[in-house]
């Protein structure tokens, strides 16, 4: 009885099953790594900032508004960084004549060095991105806003944050949770941004949002497709 013996050619298929399992096994170390990363998904990343601003003192005590900064939070995917340009509106250096082109808070200020650097420069801040998802996971600020969906939900009380940290997991499951049950999360659009917010004696967070969905037809989607597209 003559043995089967598969034709030379087909040894061309034991190259490319060793660069599909080595393809295979990168991809999967690199999806490991990204979802377990510390920017990703740790609640607590603190990194150090090129300039101490304290959200505490800004939104938090002079009350400004978090559309004043991050200007496309509400009409964008990206809420944004501000330019040095918005920062220079209160705290513009002092100038060859001896005084400040703008306003005068602090312009003397050794923590403002870097803002008035860029300012002379015309090079951005470099500031450390600390809520970060992964690159295959897409997420719309304006879409959220828009809807009622208050900054708090994502960010926590950025208002009296010192030091900007990571306040919530941003994991699918979180994300995913806050889709099924989102009546929590969901309140006028005009206090959105209002950090400290609490809603009126006698009804529930939960109460307010379930009205509004009702009302203006807030359906979020939890297939696959609203996120990795």
């Amino acid at each position: 009885m003559n043995r089967f013996l598969f034709p030379r050619w087909t040894n061309k298929f034991l190259a490319l099953l060793g660069i599909f399992a080595l393809a295979g096994a990168g991809y999967a170390g690199t999806m490991f790594l990204g979802v377990t990363d510390d920017v990703t998904l740790n609640p607590g990343y603190q990194p150090t900032q090129p300039v101490p601003f304290s959200h505490k003192i800004h939104a938090g005590e002079l009350k400004m508004d978090c559309r004043y900064c991050h200007v496309n939070v509400e009409k964008a995917a990206h809420a944004s960084v501000p330019p040095t340009a918005t920062c220079i509106n209160c705290h513009s250096p002092i100038g060859p004549d001896g005084a400040p082109a703008l306003s005068a808070v602090h312009p003397a200020s050794e923590k403002l060095r870097a803002v008035h650097q860029s300012w002379e420069s015309g090079e951005s801040i470099p500031w450390v991105r600390i809520h970060k998802l992964p690159d295959f996971v897409y997420f719309n600020h304006a879409a959220h806003v828009t809807r009622g969906v208050s900054c708090v939900s994502c960010h926590g009380r950025i208002d009296t944050m010192e030091k900007v940290y990571q306040a919530k997991e941003l994991s699918m499951a979180w994300c995913i949770d806050c889709h099924s049950n989102p009546a929590e999360h969901i309140r006028e659009v005009a206090d959105v941004t209002k950090l400290d917010w609490e809603p009126p004696e006698g009804q529930t967070r939960a109460e307010i949002g379930q009205a509004l969905i009702d009302e203006k037809g807030i359906h979020p989607r939890t297939n696959c497709a609203v996120c990795h597209r």
